[in-house]
């Protein structure tokens, strides 16, 4: 009775054990694969999944991590894994040497960033997946920068990025990996290199701003020209434009002036037409008014008779004797 108690008690302890072996709960986006006597039998989703202890069990896969320690240097080491993660994962490669096409050494570190959408061909067509993709990585890396020059090789990081990826992408498409995206972190030259760099981008500078400063100086003395040319014309239309006035104001008044001149003349000869002579009249007058513009001057103390002053005191007397009729 004790013993067949006992079995009973073992019995179920040994069903219990095997059914927590064969529980098996997957975590979202991870995946977990499953052989059957050592030969693959399908692939457990997220959720809750049983399998059978003994005949089935996960397969276990090496894959490489990489973790910083306490004195900030990485250091690389291989776990085995039964689950395999279907999230975007980023694999910083550690620094390496490359040459470029002109034989100049620079340190490249690059970021990675892939996924993985088939377990069954991460599992079984390669031996470690991440260590894999770093090595790929390398040698492309080294085959890229190889064929450009220094100078192209730090300006080229988007060709390089693009150029990595699609090479990647392509190679690890059997192993059922998506690479999303290369990028070249650091690209860094030896230190002469850097020095001989910065002389000739000081260089490059100081060349720039010598002719930036003579096209300003330039472009200054040209617009000085130009405002002193625009200057110089509108102060001679300015000038053409006053004489022009001028003259029009002098020719009017001048106008005005024998307009009067005539109107005085012309009742002159109206009011002498029938008394006397009145030509004689206003040569008389005319003759008189010269006579005493030469003679009003200050320091003029010579007194003259001019040679016809005979003709003048005909017409002097020619009007008094005008005046006398009239009277």
């Amino acid at each position: 009775m004790e013993f067949g108690f006992v079995f009973s008690v073992f019995l179920i302890a040994l069903a219990l054990l095997f059914i927590s072996k064969g529980i098996v709960i997957v975590q979202q986006a991870e995946v977990v694969v499953i052989e059957r006597l050592g030969k693959f039998d399908r692939v457990l989703e997220s959720g809750f999944n049983f399998i059978i202890p003994i005949l089935e069990a996960p397969r276990a896969i090496d894959w490489k991590t990489t973790k910083r320690g306490f004195d900030g240097s990485q250091y690389a080491y291989i776990e085995k894994k039964t689950r395999i993660d279907l999230r975007e994962a980023v694999y910083d490669f550690p620094r390496q040497n490359v040459i470029t096409k002109d034989n100049v050494s620079i340190s490249i570190n690059a970021l990675l960033y892939f996924q993985i959408i088939d377990p069954k061909s991460a599992v079984y067509e390669i031996q470690n997946l991440p260590e894999a993709i770093e090595k790929l990585t390398q040698t492309n890396l080294r085959n890229l920068v190889g064929q450009l020059d220094l100078d192209e090789s730090l300006v080229s990081r988007d060709k390089i990025n693009h150029e990595l990826r699609a090479i990647l992408d392509d190679a690890t498409n059997k192993w059922g990996v998506k690479v999303n995206r290369v990028e070249l972190q650091d690209i860094i030259p030896p230190s002469d290199i850097q020095s001989a760099m910065e002389k000739q981008m000081k260089a490059e500078r100081d060349r720039r701003a010598a002719i930036l400063e003579a096209e300003g100086l330039k472009k200054s003395a040209v617009l000085k020209a130009e405002g002193e040319k625009e200057a110089a014309i509108n102060r001679a239309e300015g000038d053409k434009q006053a004489n022009i006035l001028r003259a029009e104001g002098v020719a009017q008044a001048r106008i005005l002036e024998a307009d009067g001149e005539k109107e005085a003349i012309q009742r002159i000869i109206n009011a002498l037409a029938d008394k006397g002579q009145p030509d004689k009249y206003l040569i008389a007058m005319k003759y008189l008014e010269t006579m005493k513009a030469i003679t009003s001057g200050k320091d003029n103390k010579v007194v003259y008779m001019p040679y016809e002053a005979t003709g003048i005191l005909s017409s002097v007397d020619g009007i008094k004797q005008m005046f006398d009729v009239k009277k």
